[in-house]
């Protein structure tokens, strides 16, 4: 019985149009998806690939992030220098007046009244010999490391460690300093290092998404002006070769360096 109500085969009476018109099936509706998102595809390449004025990209980045926490807002700049050669090497310190919009925390080697001056100046980890053990250990609970001159001997011992991970303190990057306290204060209201790779590139975070317009502009402003003061005297031809900013899991967007803070405004000579 089983075979025979198998072998019988029973039409399938198709639905009339205007039945089907409030509930339209996947399949239709597939050529129509694939055509919207296609076209928010071409629009969103062909807005990654226009430069903008800083004030539009960052308007852009804010309007891309979508994720669900408070992403990071980075900057990324291509340098026509050859890091290659040790005078055209790029590197130095950007004052953010906005800060990163996280709390920095900075380990300090130093001894005696020194040590002292960094816990009252509010450092979050001092030490020296203890703190080199500490390091060893894995214990790296630290954003910025600066050191007093009488302890780079100890700072030396772990160098393998905090050097890869870009925290090694320098005098050129203002980490090794007997102004300790003034140093922990750059640290703490939004100093960030920066260094080029290889290739002439450098990123760096300049804030977050959660940032007000113009809180991003100034942090930008303030980094490309840094990025200016330690241009190399060796770096010939054009400085700036690309810009872009992005967010943690947004996309990028290209800034425009026929506009200020890449160019200087004209001052007209009086007649």
């Amino acid at each position: 019985r089983a075979a025979a109500l198998r072998a019988v085969r029973i039409p399938r009476t198709p639905l009339h149009p205007s039945l089907r018109a409030g509930r339209p099936s996947s399949s239709a509706l597939a050529p129509h998806m694939r055509s919207f998102a296609g076209k928010v595809e071409v629009k969103s390449k062909q807005a990654q690939a226009t430069a903008y004025e800083i004030q539009e990209a960052v308007k852009l980045v804010k309007a891309f992030s979508t994720a669900r926490f408070d992403e990071t807002v980075e900057v990324s700049v291509k340098l026509g220098v050859d890091p290659r050669k040790p005078n055209q090497m790029v590197r130095g310190l950007a004052e953010l007046p906005y800060g990163l919009g996280k709390p920095i925390r900075v380990a300090v080697f130093a001894k005696g009244p020194k040590a002292e001056e960094a816990k009252t100046a509010g450092a979050d980890v001092v030490g020296a010999d203890d703190l080199a053990e500490k390091i060893k250990e894995g214990e790296l609970n630290f954003d910025r490391v600066l050191a007093t001159p009488d302890c780079m001997g100890i700072v030396g011992k772990v160098a393998r460690i905090l050097g890869p991970r870009g925290l090694m303190p320098n005098p050129k990057m203002g980490t090794i300093t007997m102004d300790v306290a003034e140093g922990i204060k750059s640290c703490k209201q939004g100093q960030v290092a920066f260094k080029t790779d290889r290739n002439g590139t450098l990123s760096c975070p300049v804030g977050k998404v959660s940032f007000t317009n113009e809180a991003l502009v100034s942090n930008l402003t303030h980094f490309i002006e840094g990025l200016e003061k330690a241009k190399p005297s060796a770096a010939v031809g054009q400085y700036f070769k690309r810009c872009t900013i992005s967010s943690t899991m947004g996309k990028g967007f290209r800034v425009d360096l026929k506009h200020p803070p890449f160019t200087k405004p004209k001052v007209r000579r009086p007649e």
